[in-house]
């Protein structure tokens, strides 16, 4: 049990009503979890209003309600917490239920529309290959240390987060790295952490549905850097247009890494395959398994980062070259039949863009590309066509196919990314809803030395369906086809 006047110190309350000494066993924002000593957050959503539930809060048992605006009828055995923001009430809150764990380790966010998740994921094992303890938190899974715990969100809600990083400290683990999304920034389900660094990757078009603008995407990112301490260092992509902006009102330690200009970490690529590169960063001569210049700022980023937080270069380059991509990121699919194949996560248009781009450096253009993509339901509507444009100008072949429909027909996504096919190459593109038989016509259209792309999903081993999630993994069903050929 704690006092919930400690726990909600450090929040801007405006008003309390009634009993100002309880003590809480739990926080929640979901009055279905409520019960006795349970205090119960009332959020604005943006499907739903927390203050709408505080009755049910109040009947199944909460004690203490934080909200924005007091209900209309008032429960005299309740004692109501007045806050001008109760997401970021909430996120103080839970820092200082679970003891602020933040300030008990490195932890270190990424922020971007594309390499969040190979950047946050990639500093974990290199910290973790090189013997510290440490967590992470991302899209594909959390860790702590080599516990494994599944990933239902980029970035968790705020209890989700501290929790997590609660059972890192108590783990023993020195360093935290987790995505960081736009919606968590918006929200404030990032409040209240104490962050020792962050990193821009890079800003292109994804989540208008939610943000409707880019300079409001553009701008939830930046709140990010806004809020770093000056103890933090933030660490920005400046061949991004946005990169150096992220900068101009963090009191951090501003650092920059690009490719094509001068910044504190520089990488130059001197040579690529589809199994690795040989690169220079700074000074130093170093090999990887990743492939493509994307994934050179992505390595960019992890050196920077690791180098600020103190590893040396020499850990720094033995650990980076023993570095594999994280799950679903140009992934290579091995087979007996000689056709190569890759899966990546790409989802955007500019994410398609750079596994394309890096796919057409580094074949000899005798091979056929082959590209089966398709788009989520219920997301972004308009990056669509935009992704069938990118696709269908930089491959041979492109077979449009169902993503995760959600609850929207398969066919009416296909025919809206149909709309960005011109005309010269409209010949080239084959629409296939069934994703399965899509990769399965991919790999009897292709022969040996092709090259076969299979983009959206990556590390995704599900596809949801009207609401319903049935198993599906793109490497899975890669691999059979190719070996069936």
């Amino acid at each position: 049990m704690k006092k919930i006047n400690d726990i909600l110190r450090n929040c801007v309350v405006t008003e309390v009503v009634g009993d100002n000494d309880r003590c809480v066993s739990a926080l929640t924002f979901d009055s279905r979890k409520c019960a006795d000593n349970v205090a119960f957050f009332a959020l604005r959503g943006t499907q739903v209003d927390g203050h709408d539930f505080i009755d049910k809060a109040v009947g199944l048992g909460a004690k203490v309600v934080v909200c924005e605006k007091t209900p209309d009828v008032i429960n005299d055995d309740v004692t109501y917490y007045v806050v001008e923001d109760s997401a970021k009430a909430l996120g103080y809150a839970a820092s200082e239920f679970y003891d602020r764990p933040s300030e008990k380790l490195h932890l270190v966010g990424v922020t971007g529309t594309n390499g969040k998740t190979t950047i946050a994921t990639l500093l974990y094992r290199l910290f973790f290959n090189a013997g510290y303890p440490c967590g992470l938190l991302s899209t594909i899974e959390n860790r702590v240390n080599n516990l494994v715990v599944p990933s239902t969100h980029t970035t968790g809600d705020q209890l989700q987060i501290n929790e997590m990083l609660s059972k890192m400290v108590d783990a023993g683990c020195e360093y935290a790295f987790m995505e960081v999304s736009s919606h968590a920034v918006a929200q404030d389900r990032i409040a209240g952490l104490h962050f020792a660094g962050g990193i821009f990757t890079n800003l292109t078009h994804d989540h208008l549905d939610y943000h409707k603008t880019v300079a409001a995407y553009r701008d939830a990112k930046k709140k990010f850097f806004d809020n770093l301490p000056a103890s933090a260092f933030a660490l920005t992509n400046i061949d991004d247009r946005n990169g150096m902006m992220m900068l101009q009102n963090t009191k951090a330690a501003k650092k920059t890494y690009s490719l094509r200009t001068d910044a504190d970490f520089k990488g130059v690529v001197l040579e690529s395959y589809f199994d690795g590169m040989e690169l220079k960063i700074n000074r130093n001569n170093v090999s990887t398994f990743l492939v493509g210049k994307f994934n050179v700022s992505n390595l960019l980023a992890i050196y920077g980062a690791a180098s600020l937080l103190g590893m040396s270069d020499d850990d720094l380059l033995k650990e980076i070259s023993n570095l594999h991509s994280a799950p679903g990121r140009f992934q290579m699919v091995h087979s007996n039949s000689g056709i190569v194949g890759i899966v990546d996560y790409a989802h955007t248009p500019d994410a398609l863009k750079n596994v394309l781009d890096t796919i057409n450096e580094i074949r000899t253009h005798n091979e056929t590309l082959i590209t089966v993509v398709g788009a989520g339901g219920n997301r972004d509507a308009a990056k669509r066509p935009e992704m069938a444009a990118v696709a269908v100008s930089k491959s041979d072949r492109l077979i449009l196919t169902s993503d995760n429909p959600r609850n929207e027909e398969p066919e009416e996504i296909i025919r809206q990314m149909r709309e960005g096919v011109g005309g010269e190459y409209y010949s080239r593109v084959l629409s296939i809803t069934d994703r399965r038989e899509a990769i399965r016509t991919a790999v009897a259209l292709a022969k040996k030395g092709d090259i076969i792309l299979v983009a959206g999903k990556g590390h995704e081993d599900y596809q949801e369906i009207r609401g319903v999630k049935y198993h599906f993994d793109d490497v899975e069903e890669l691999t059979k086809a190719l070996n069936e050929k």
